[in-house]
């Protein structure tokens, strides 16, 4: 008896179920663009993003800098402030998790409803074709528009699928969108946020913390003068 048919099966059964974050991928990117807080409600674990979240803009805020492997000191001042600075990402990164910061994140990249500066042009939007891809954001117009998608995803296990978003930008520009299964749907339980954007958040801690400090500090009393 001819059994060949059963890997065949298998592995077809297989590359079908890996097709199935992506059609979840598809809505979500439409319920960016539409602006559909109800769908992002549904389809988002805000306590896991949160949790998330926090620990990236901590680590952020607490990164000593310096040249990569080498031993920077850190004085004992600025110490204090990092780490005062990672306790105040976590109600700073608060304000970035809910249904709308998340459609306004994915949607360009940015988290307008977070001051954090002026962010550089695109440098390709001068020289884009009508239609392209933006090179920020979740931006799937067509359904073939999900290949190069499914090429820069990397299945973990039966439940987990991480998505580079967008996978033609560099990995500097990139987010990575952790889906994973819940029941019978796929749900967005993590944004692995860019450098750039971490840093952002961590110096926007920092300076937050410093005009705490100055705000409550006990006024300086003033000296006697010499007779």
């Amino acid at each position: 008896m001819r059994l060949w048919w059963i890997p065949i099966s298998l592995v077809l059964a297989w590359f079908l179920y890996t097709l199935t974050p992506f059609w979840m991928l598809y809505d979500l990117a439409r319920a960016v663009q539409t602006r559909d807080v109800g769908y992002v409600e549904r389809h988002v674990n805000f306590r896991t993003l949160r949790q998330s979240m926090i620990r990236q803009a901590a680590a952020a805020a607490t990164q000593a800098r310096g040249e990569p492997g080498a031993e920077v000191e850190v004085p004992k001042e600025r110490q204090r402030l990092v780490e005062a600075a990672a306790a105040l990402a976590e109600p700073l990164t608060e304000s970035l998790v809910t249904a709308q910061s998340v459609i306004d994140l994915l949607d360009d990249g940015i988290p307008q409803t977070l001051d954090l500066g002026p962010f550089p042009p695109d440098s390709d939007s001068s020289t884009a074709e009508p239609g392209a891809p933006s090179a920020y954001g979740l931006k799937i117009d067509t359904l073939t528009r999900l290949i190069p998608y499914y090429l820069a995803s990397d299945m973990r296990g039966f439940r987990t699928v991480v998505i580079a978003v967008p996978p033609e930008a560099p990995r500097s520009q990139q987010f990575r969108l952790r889906l994973r299964l819940r029941g019978w749907s796929w749900r967005l339980v993590e944004i692995e946020l860019t450098s750039d954007l971490r840093a952002r958040i961590a110096s926007k801690a920092t300076r937050l913390r410093s005009r705490s400090d100055q705000e409550t500090a006990p006024a300086a009393i003033p000296t006697p003068a010499a007779r």
